[in-house]
């Protein structure tokens, strides 16, 4: 694969796949969330500052049979703009209201050095998903070098991560910046984790994390296990856990999975106590309980005091920390503590010299609501395309730059 940083790109057209599915207000189609337009900025600036010209391709949302206002990439233009100019250049950032098409292959032909063309959303064909050659030759049509920089769809075979490298040759086929950092930060947790070793899970059902664990317990030295699917396998055990999130027909393989870490030496912590409530809502009666032992018609919606201690100590004493999803139902206030003591322990971590990636979507919104984006060491902008990678799944963005 040919090197991004030390290749010029004087003159050339670059085509470059970045994920701007970013969400917007329904009201007023403004963006919520900007961080991952600010994370393919540097790739942008790298082409336009070299002489060359940028044509971005990307989704938005998940649009059902063509084209939707609300799916729009024109929403994003003006903010994309101010993005590449604050460090007070003066980038013209131009629209097609197509993605394919003579307007936007005219609107390709006619872009000079140091300009950016925004096409629309590519979710507006079906062709796009459906990996169909043809549209992966049009798109790479306006372009003589692509550039993927999508983590966030790298576990996607789709036309324009995946299909449309094969008609570039590899020396003008590329990672931009934030797709090397991604998989920089993904291996080294992977491949290279210093131990102790700690990969925190959480999220509402153990089905959906199965794979990520299964992997892990060749490589990790302690798992922690909050959120909803703890209570799977506090049920599996034996525990009784009220009303609390569970799938019955996963608590064979919950204690499959306690088995084989046994059998290897990982330590499983599941947590000892829980905030539970007897409704899911932040005006719900509130207590705490074991979390083997909560009362009929009650919940564990968040883990407790005990529990926050016992997981703190584990990540404190780790060199290697992997966060794929919440402790708890953290996006109201009554119980948010589990995942807010978790992203202070995970930053303190850090601090004393461990090394620490979150992935996954909530995971990132709790880090960034709590205000630690800062003080772990890499924040990853692909949820599934993160998860897949933990999986040991061979992501098709990243094989497609890389293949003969």
């Amino acid at each position: 694969m040919a090197n991004f940083t030390s290749t010029n790109f004087a003159n050339q057209k670059v085509l470059i796949r970045v994920d701007f599915n970013v969400p917007l207000n329904k009201q007023t189609l403004e963006i919520n969330d900007d961080t991952r337009i600010k994370a393919a900025i540097p790739t942008i600036k790298k082409v336009l500052s070299d002489g060359g010209s940028v044509i971005l391709m990307s989704h938005l949302g998940r649009p059902k049979s063509g084209p939707e206002d609300k799916f729009s990439l024109k929403h994003i233009v003006q903010h994309l703009q101010q993005l590449l100019n604050e460090d007070g250049t003066l980038t013209e950032v131009f629209f097609a209201d197509d993605c394919i098409g003579d307007q936007a292959k005219l609107a390709a032909n006619n872009l000079k050095p140091g300009q950016v063309l925004l096409l629309e959303n590519l979710r507006f064909y079906k062709e796009e998903e459906a990996g169909d050659k043809s549209f992966a030759e049009k798109l790479a049509s306006y372009a003589n070098v692509w550039v993927n920089d999508a983590f966030g769809t790298a576990h996607r075979a789709h036309a324009s991560t995946a299909i449309i490298a094969q008609f570039f040759p590899k020396d003008k086929r590329f990672f931009g910046f934030l797709m090397d950092a991604e998989v920089a930060a993904a291996d080294k947790v992977l491949l290279k984790a210093e131990k102790p070793f700690t990969a925190i899970i959480g999220g509402a059902k153990v089905s959906d994390k199965i794979l990520i664990i299964e992997n892990l317990l060749e490589r990790a030295t302690d798992i922690i296990i909050g959120g909803g699917m703890a209570y799977t396998f506090m049920k599996a055990q034996g525990g009784n856990i009220g009303k609390s999130l569970c799938e019955d027909d996963r608590l064979d393989m919950a204690n499959d999975l306690l088995e084989k870490a046994k059998e290897k030496g990982v330590n499983i912590h599941l947590p000892s106590d829980s905030i539970i409530a007897d409704n899911f809502n932040n005006e719900a009666n509130i207590s705490s309980s074991p979390s083997n032992q909560i009362p009929d018609g009650w919940m564990g919606l968040d883990i407790g005091e005990n529990a926050c201690n016992q997981f703190a100590n584990v990540i404190l004493n780790s060199k290697t920390i992997l966060w794929n999803g919440p402790m708890g139902v953290f996006e109201m206030s009554s119980f948010q503590n589990g995942t807010k003591t978790i992203a202070i322990a995970v930053a303190n971590a850090t601090e004393k010299g461990a090394y620490s990636l979150v992935g996954g979507g909530d995971s990132v919104s709790a880090v960034n609501k709590f205000g630690f984006n800062e003080k772990v060491s890499y924040v990853s902008t692909g949820g599934g395309a993160m998860l897949e990678f933990f999986e040991g799944k061979i992501l098709p963005g990243i094989a497609a730059v890389n293949q003969e």
